[in-house]
């Protein structure tokens, strides 16, 4: 049985981690939008989503982009989610984690190390 790794990369801004996931046993798929990543989901359950926490006063009903995606995870409790979070939105990362599930958070600058730190775990 594959290890299945969904990365969300919207914004980017540090280095390519598909190496990196794949060294480390996974079957990483990259989506680059919370749209997508939801498709994606309908037809398969990962054992780590990895995604950025992006802080958004323009959304009516949320703060960011990853509200929906936590909703979705609800009913999938054993899902690892991984997020990368700009240091200066921690106040409002931190009201995100208060309502759903993080396994890990990395803040800005995301490093290949700090990423292999976080899922050696799971290996």
């Amino acid at each position: 049985m594959s290890r299945k790794l969904l990365a969300i990369v919207e914004l980017g801004g540090y280095p390519n981690l598909m190496p990196l996931y794949q060294r480390l046993g996974f079957d990483a798929e990259w989506v680059t939008s919370q749209r997508k990543a939801r498709s994606w989901l309908k037809k398969q359950v990962p054992e780590v989503i990895v995604a950025e926490y992006n802080y958004q006063t323009d959304f009516r009903d949320r703060s960011s982009n990853l509200e929906t995606l936590g909703a979705t995870l609800q009913r999938h409790p054993e899902v690892k989610l991984l997020v990368f979070y700009p240091q200066e939105h921690q106040r409002y990362f931190d009201r995100f984690r208060e309502r759903f599930p993080v396994w890990q958070a990395i803040p800005f600058p995301i490093t290949e190390e700090k990423v292999e730190q976080a899922l050696s775990g799971l290996c």
